[in-house]
């Protein structure tokens, strides 16, 4: 199979995933996802290591370019396209059926925003103050 590019996002964090068959490496922006901190790298392998347990071995690699965001959300949209990307390049539906049986965040998108203001209050929810004297 060729190269794919799978997306996927958290708030504004926009995360791309090239997954091509290889060894199994996963670099994060060009660098080994052994840069971020721990936690950090045990959110972005959840993924890995269910489809791991489900396939046996990983036998590709996973490029993730991320822009927007903070690194929290940068972290979550990477793990939702690489969930994305591996259940795309395998094919097998039990891949997918173990991802939504650990979190369905894996597969779904998070699809919460910030609230819009609203006209003539300063914030989404407070209202203008009023004194009545």
């Amino acid at each position: 199979m060729d190269k794919l590019v799978v997306s996927g996002k958290r708030k504004t964090a926009i995360a791309k995933a090239m997954i091509e068959a290889g060894s199994g490496v996963v670099t994060f922006n060009k660098k080994p996802i052994s840069f971020l901190s721990n936690l950090q790298q045990l959110e972005i392998s959840e993924p890995l290591v269910i489809a791991k347990d489900v396939l046996g071995r990983l036998d590709f690699d996973i490029a993730l370019n991320v822009k927007g965001g903070g690194i929290a959300c940068q972290v979550e949209a990477a793990r939702l396209a690489i969930a994305k990307a591996i259940v795309k390049f395998t094919g097998k539906d039990d891949v997918r059926h173990a991802f939504l049986a650990y979190d369905r965040n894996m597969l779904v998108a998070d699809t919460r925003r910030k609230e819009a203001c609203k006209p003539g209050d300063s914030k989404a929810r407070s209202m203008r103050q009023t004194s009545f004297r």
